[in-house]
C-alpha cells in the first residue's frame, strides 16, 4: 500500500466531500482522508495508481473551483 498526501485549498465540507468523492472513484484507492483546518487530504491507495494520476483528477476539482491543488 501506498500514502500520497496533497494540499488542497478547501474551505468546507462541501470541497472535502468532493474532493472525498472524486478520489474514491479511482481504482485502486483504498482510503481518503481530508482535514479542511490543515488543507491536507491523504490517499491509501495500491502500486497501480500514481500521484502523478491523483493529482491529475484533483486538478480538475481545482481548475473548476480555483483552488490550489499540490502534492505535499
Amino acid at each position: 500500500m501506498v500514502q500520497t498526501k496533497f494540499n488542497a485549498g478547501m474551505t468546507c465540507g462541501g470541497c472535502s466531500g468532493a474532493v472525498e468523492r472524486i478520489l474514491n472513484k479511482v481504482d485502486g484507492v483504498t482510503s481518503v482522508v481530508t482535514n479542511v483546518e490543515a488543507k491536507s487530504v491523504v490517499v491509501d491507495h495500491d502500486e497501480s495508481v500514481t500521484a502523478d494520476f491523483l493529482l491529475e483528477k484533483l486538478l480538475k476539482w481545482s481548475n473548476a473551483t480555483g483552488k490550489e491543488v499540490s502534492l505535499a
